[in-house]
């Protein structure tokens, strides 16, 4: 078994796709048209987002919308980048809000985190 992908329920799935190439520099793979569905060339798994109207389709009792919950999801989506302040940088004039600037971490590695 091996990670597949990672679907994101969204308000708007251009908009999050457009996103995500201009900030962390992806290229679309698909986005159906329906507008519904669309996912980014990332190698070998899959970043998906996923109109909330499918999300309702799907979980029936609801779900959590994440750019309306006041705290981050307890879920990350992590890139790698050998320079995190730039990338950061960049996510943050695409139109990231910024969750934790750049910081090292105690066994060397240095995150940030991005909304």
């Amino acid at each position: 078994m091996k990670f597949g992908h990672t679907i994101i329920y969204v308000p708007d799935v251009a908009a999050s796709l457009n996103f995500f190439e201009k900030a962390f520099g992806f290229s679309r793979r698909v986005l159906h048209e329906s507008g519904t569905y669309g996912e980014l060339e990332t190698g070998e798994t899959t970043l998906a987002f996923a109109a909330h109207e499918l999300g309702e389709l799907n979980f029936p009792t609801g779900h959590v919308a994440a750019h309306d919950s006041p705290q981050p999801l307890g879920i990350e989506i992590a890139f790698v980048t050998p320079d995190v302040p730039s990338a950061h940088a960049v996510a943050i004039n695409a139109g990231a809000v910024e969750l934790a600037a750049p910081k090292e971490k105690p066994w060397g590695q240095v995150v940030s985190y991005v909304r």
